[in-house]
């Protein structure tokens, strides 16, 4: 498309040049006009404006003389490229509602998945295991790879891009299950094909999680392997890293020694010091990312702007207790022996694993969400609420609420220091994610409480931290929101304001773009955002959700289709 309004260019000029011949004037579908544009690349933004025709960018500069069928007045209105959602769990919000309505109104055009987990490959017993886990949102599992699922999206119909990573989780249990062993010479080349497979289909990468079970009875050489597989077909790697806490250190020289190995650039998953006794770790970890990026390697990291993260009660426990799959755990919970052990585990330091029950404190772990109808009065309260209310110790709380609901139990875990995410927010290499679902204010979305991440995480960084408390400038905040995740992922033809890329665009007012969720009421939309094109499709209209549903598949390098 790109390459038709260079030729109709050349033509016009080759036309003035010869005698007699007038200027026809251009028509596009849609005009944006007078708007402060800022091209995703981090200079100085420039008044301009700017056409639409079809999917693509047409023409950026004075364009006072065209003509469209939509004019919209960007006076006074910052326009930027779409923003890129680089830790998204979209992955069933999207089939219960593919408007992605929390994102779409904070300005959010592409949602990258991943994390660990993916939604391909599939076998039968995992499909079956997905099916029995569904909470609130239920659907039929009609894929098997993870380009199937993502097509399965697409013709659906959602308002964003999609693109995801294959998850190193994912094909281990596709070969392994949940066991705590290493995978064997044939499992491990087997995993590798379905890693090459997904790249083959448009995956970004491999992604891993290495914080849970069983995730975390993956070593090194297995996610290297992996990685390496990915890494022939250009793609990258990106990881929760084993331990954001005690060891948080040993966990990012592995993601560093896994890029050094293969050649991949690597990402640090919303990265973060939790534990008080490990908030001074941070600096410590950006010079070890600036160590390795002198060394010409590619380390990048995403973050949320939140002192406080999301998950699930399984992070409380140790692995030993997890592995063998969630009935398995939950079999073992209901053990009185084993409790025993668990309850010491949990109240004692150790080493190994991430003790998010101490790390925050019963007092600092907020319930968030349930499957069971009964259970569910229990959101928005403290873990030590509801154990003050039985009358029993918190983490055995903890272990009776996972038995209770047969799930992993989504709790809010207050563990980090707000003086850290503004330093995060210093670092030109870190980008940023929800680590959410694209959510709604209606529905089914309401019978459980996200993260305030899910409503605020892009409009909290453009108006209290760049707005209000000055951190970085507006065009640095859209550079780590729009070119920099793009590059990062190495998709083409997006994240910048240019001639021929796709028409993914946010028009926002920088004086009250504001975010408006809250722990204690998070469904609440970020406002400022006014409107939003996707593949030159507007789905966001003076703050209102047109209801259009244009988002694509955005594939990676490995893709096949590039070759045609």
């Amino acid at each position: 498309m790109k390459y038709r309004y260079r030729i109709a260019q050349t033509l016009l000029l080759t036309c003035l040049a010869a005698a007699g011949c007038s200027a026809p004037t251009a028509s596009y579908d849609t005009l944006i006009l007078n708007g402060t544009v800022y091209d995703g690349l981090g200079g100085e933004p420039k008044v301009a404006d700017i056409a639409i025709a079809a999917d693509r960018i047409a023409a950026i500069g004075d364009l006072s003389d065209a003509t469209a069928t939509q004019v919209i007045d960007a006076s006074g209105k910052a326009v930027s490229p779409g923003f890129i959602n680089m830790l998204s769990w979209a992955t069933e919000s999207l089939i219960e509602d593919g408007r992605a309505m929390s994102d779409v109104k904070q300005g959010v055009t592409l949602e990258v998945m991943g994390e660990g987990w993916s939604m391909g490959p599939l076998n039968d017993a995992q499909k079956d295991e997905a099916v029995r886990l569904q909470a609130d949102i239920k659907y039929d599992v009609e894929w098997t790879t993870l380009g199937e699922y993502l097509e399965f999206l697409e013709a659906k119909g959602v308002s964003v891009n999609v693109a995801s990573y294959v998850g190193a989780t994912t094909v281990r249990i596709h070969e392994i299950g949940h066991e705590d062993r290493a995978a064997t010479a044939d499992e491990l080349a087997r995993m590798q094909e379905l890693v090459r497979q997904a790249m083959r289909e448009g995956a970004i990468g491999v992604g891993s999680s290495l914080s849970y079970a069983p995730s975390a009875f993956a070593d090194t050489d297995e996610l290297a392997a992996l990685t390496q597989a990915a890494a022939e077909f250009g793609g990258a790697y990106i990881s929760h890293i084993r331990s954001e806490g005690n060891e948080l250190e040993e966990s990012l020289q592995e993601l560093i020694e896994i890029s050094r190995r293969t050649g991949a650039p690597a990402e640090i998953y919303h990265l973060k010091a939790s534990g008080k006794s490990n908030w001074n770790k941070l600096e410590r970890a950006f010079e070890m990312v600036e160590e390795a990026r002198a060394e010409g390697l590619r380390i990048t990291a995403d973050m949320y702007p939140y002192p406080a993260g999301a998950s699930g009660l399984d992070l409380a426990m140790p692995l030993w207790v997890q592995e063998g799959g969630h009935e398995a755990w939950v079999e073992r919970l209901k053990d009185p022996a084993l409790r025993q052990r668990l309850l010491e585990e949990m109240t004692q330091p150790g080493d190994g694993w991430d003790n998010y029950y101490l790390q925050a404190g019963p007092d600092n772990i907020r319930l968030l969400g349930f499957k069971s109808d009964h259970l569910k009065p229990l959101t928005g309260k403290t873990l030590q609420e509801v154990a003050d209310e039985r009358g029993i110790h918190p983490a055995i709380a903890a272990m009776d609420l996972v038995v209770e609901d047969d799930s992993r139990v989504g709790v809010a875990y207050f563990s980090m220091t707000e003086e850290n995410v503004r330093k995060k927010i210093a670092v030109p290499w870190v980008s940023f994610g929800s680590d959410e679902e694209a959510s709604a204010t209606e529905g089914v979305f309401l019978k459980s409480n996200n993260h305030p991440r899910a409503f605020g995480t892009f409009a909290r960084v453009l108006g209290h931290y760049v707005r209000d408390e000055g951190i970085v400038s507006l065009q640095e905040a859209i550079r780590r929101m729009t070119s920099l995740p793009a590059e990062n992922i190495s998709i083409r033809d997006r994240g910048r304001l240019q001639d021929g890329y796709y028409a993914d665009i946010v028009i926002f007012d920088a004086d009250t773009v504001t975010d408006h969720a809250t722990f204690e009421k998070p469904h609440q939309y970020a406002t400022g955002i006014e409107h939003v094109f996707v593949n030159g499709v507007q789905v966001l209209r003076d703050g209102e959700h047109t209801g259009a549903t244009p988002g694509r598949v955005v594939r990676g390098p490995g893709w096949i289709g590039w070759e045609n």
